[in-house]
């Protein structure tokens, strides 16, 4: 009989059931708007699919699971940065309550997007193959470009995606074309058969080779926001909708610095030595271009996109070591990055909504007088990102200065150290202009905002009332996640070191 030969691929429903998790949702939310508005249980449908996912996640730790032909591994490395996208987004959601994007661009369409980003990021995690890499960067790219551009009333919006657009296509192009010169010269697209044909040939004897490096890391610069190749960043991040903003500066960051880890640990391993200078050279860049940026800044997500700059050039010093310790430092920082960037990004969409002054620094002054709720929430995240004591961004760049000391990269501790003096410049700015000035930002009750660069929101409240719960609570939250682990790191240590062993 024809096709009698035939065997059927085993499908492990069971490992993909968090990616069916995320699609499902994904077509539930988009498809629920054809029965009605989705305005008050779109957000809903999105909480429980990310939940369901994070469950189905958790399910699987502690397992080293191997799905398609190879394509994609669930380990621990896998399931803690896409815990840390799925928090991002799940705290997204509740930043975008009575979000005017949301409202804008369609409730249903705005979380089957955030929840089809989040699906990128998983796949990104887990890839272990140059087609699903590629796959799923697209498929975590694409939505955000749309969601940058969703609120329509704003010029800066609109301008944000299309800038990111044009960037992120770029920076895409240049990874394809790297990873076609580095199958070109290795046969492979998986990163154990790109390993195995470099140790056979080795690699600085391949042009070829060395050139599709050097552009997939480039594209993978782009991606998190890695100096010189940032200049999108503090634009995008300015113009894109606030919850947005948020979700862009940490969960996109994971997931890329996932994908980073696995193509230069596990593909490229055999050469350690040949790449790790060049890493080093771009993160000590990063963390200069960055901090200098910052400095500048008036626009609090402007300057939160410039530290995002040089916080990328931190985290990459643990990649550069390439040691088992070097990875659990960066996973521990990306962790604490989420909690540390909730805090702020939650007080500045509240004062986007109470205020003129949009993501003005004029936004915050006098805050601690007025609203200490929300003034002490950005007062320990302004601390942490500093990497002062008692916070857990203290305990994250110690870890990774002593990872990169082990590794024989002093020079480049150096300048994380130096990095973080620097930024005092910018962060304790931010605290002077919450406890040292009076207010200037009160506004009538149910005022609009009136100047260039306000957020023009749907949620106009008497600042003398009170902030909403849901902008209120996750930065006292944030705040109190990052003073307990700066205290008590040892829980999140054991957390990163596990998920950083599971490489190796």
């Amino acid at each position: 009989m024809a096709g009698e030969g035939f065997v059927a691929p085993h499908v492990d429903y069971a490992g993909l059931a968090p990616v069916i998790a995320l699609t499902v949702g994904l077509v539930v939310i988009l498809m629920s708007g054809v029965f009605g508005p989705t305005k008050r249980w779109a957000p809903g449908l999105a909480v429980l699919t990310l939940a369901a996912t994070a469950g189905l996640l958790l399910w699987h730790w502690d397992d080293n699971i191997s799905l398609v032909s190879g394509a994609l591994r669930v380990d621990d490395l896998a399931i803690s940065i896409s815990l840390i996208a799925i928090l991002s987004a799940f705290t997204t959601i509740l930043l975008s309550v009575r979000e005017r994007a949301a409202d804008e661009a369609g409730h249903g369409e705005y979380y089957a997007l955030l929840i089809g980003s989040v699906l990128g990021m998983v796949l990104l995690a887990e890839a272990e193959n140059l087609v699903t890499f590629f796959v799923a960067l697209e498929t975590l790219s694409i939505p955000l470009y749309i969601l940058c551009a969703t609120n329509l009333r704003r010029e800066g919006s609109l301008e944000s995606g299309l800038k990111y657009l044009i960037v992120g296509s770029l920076g895409s192009a240049t990874l394809l074309y790297g990873m076609a010169f580095i199958y070109g010269s290795t046969g492979s697209t998986g990163f154990a058969g790109i390993a195995h044909g470099i140790e056979a040939n080795g690699m600085l004897h391949d042009p070829l080779l060395l050139i599709g490096i050097a552009m997939a890391a480039v594209g993978l610069a782009f991606k998190t926001s890695i100096a010189p190749f940032h200049q999108w960043t503090p634009d995008v991040y300015q113009g894109a909708p606030t919850p947005i903003t948020s979700f862009m500066a940490v969960a996109t960051k994971a997931a890329a610095f996932a994908v980073f880890v696995r193509f230069f640990v596990v593909a490229l391993g055999p050469e350690t030595a040949d790449w790790q200078m060049g890493l080093a050279i771009l993160a000590a860049i990063s963390i200069v271009v960055g901090n200098v940026g910052a400095l500048g800044q008036s626009s609090l997500k402007r300057m939160l996109g410039y530290s995002g700059v040089a916080q990328a050039g931190y985290m990459l010093g643990g990649l550069v070591v390439a040691s088992e310790k070097g990875i659990s430092s960066l996973i521990f920082y990306l962790a604490i990055y989420l909690f540390m960037n909730l805090a702020a990004f939650a007080v500045i969409v509240a004062r986007e909504r109470e205020t003129p002054w949009g993501d003005d620094i004029r936004g915050v002054r006098g805050l601690g007088a007025e609203r200490p709720a929300l003034a002490w929430p950005l007062t320990i995240s302004m601390l942490a990102l500093a990497g002062l004591p008692a916070t857990a961004g203290f305990i994250g760049k110690l870890y990774l200065i002593e990872a990169l000391v082990e590794g024989n990269y002093l020079w480049l501790a150096i300048f994380i150290v130096g990095g973080t003096m620097i930024s005092l410049g910018y962060y304790l700015r931010v605290i002077a202009a919450m406890w040292m000035t009076g207010d200037e930002t009160a506004t009538a009750p149910g005022a609009k905002p009136a100047i260039a660069g306000a957020s023009p929101e749907a949620d106009p409240v008497d600042p003398r009332a009170g902030t909403r719960w849901y902008l209120v609570g996750p930065a006292i939250l944030a705040a109190a996640v990052t003073v307990f682990f700066g205290v008590i790191p040892q829980p999140l240590v054991e957390f990163a070191t596990h998920a950083g062993a599971s490489l190796f």
